[in-house]
């Protein structure tokens, strides 16, 4: 029953993980800049994602352009990219395995040692999506921090972490100690014998047993 528990809550941790590597792959707010100049009037705050670039004017007025060719992009970039499409689609096919071996699901209940190496198997896959999705991030991170410090950026183009950033390391987080419980769920395999009968002594035969 305990690995049982720790089979769910490993699941549970890993799936909301997958969902936020997802939300974290779709927003704009990988890095943002905040520059307010002059006048406070003319101040905007501007977004750069994976996908898109985004200006949210001081009245509130958001404009987002989608980048136009895939082959104009930065190496790493594009690198993030994959990375994290990558993370999603391990996470997707990591839910599958792990339904598969999980034990309230009544697949495969005829061997239960495949089932519970489906169950750790799909651990280890949505590990590999986790650590996909800590190194994309990471490394866009590193790249957002040294365009940052460096001196010959101008001031007004210098860019810091986005939201995005943190949803996709609490994200991988998570999908690594899902990942993390699954494989620790797994009992380990210890030899049984069966239990030996015990035979009743023979009671010993005293006259009133014959009649």
């Amino acid at each position: 029953m305990a690995s049982g528990g720790l089979q769910l809550l490993g699941f549970v941790l890993a799936f909301l993980g997958w969902i936020g590597i997802i939300i974290s792959t779709a927003m704009p707010q990988w890095k943002m800049a905040s520059y307010a100049g002059d006048n406070i009037v003319t101040a905007q705050a501007l977004y750069e994602g994976l996908w898109m670039s985004c200006a949210m004017q001081s009245t509130g007025q958001i404009q987002c352009k989608v980048y136009d060719s895939l082959l104009k992009l930065e190496s790493t970039l594009q690198a993030t990219r994959a990375l994290m499409v990558a993370a999603i689609l391990l996470g997707l096919v990591a839910i599958f395995v792990a339904v598969t071996g999980m034990k309230c699901m009544k697949c495969m209940e005829d061997d239960q040692v495949k089932k519970m190496r489906m169950a750790v198997f799909g651990g280890v896959i949505f590990l590999i999506a986790g650590l996909a999705a800590l190194v994309a991030t990471s490394w866009y991170g590193n790249r957002v921090a040294r365009a940052f410090y460096d001196p010959f950026t101008p001031v007004n183009t210098r860019f810091e972490f986005g939201s995005a950033l943190f949803i996709g390391w609490a994200a991988a987080s998570l999908a690594i100690l899902g990942g993390a419980f699954l494989c620790c769920s797994c009992p380990r395999r210890e030899t049984s014998y069966p239990p030996t009968r015990g035979y009743p002594k023979n009671a010993p035969s005293t006259g009133k047993d014959y009649v």
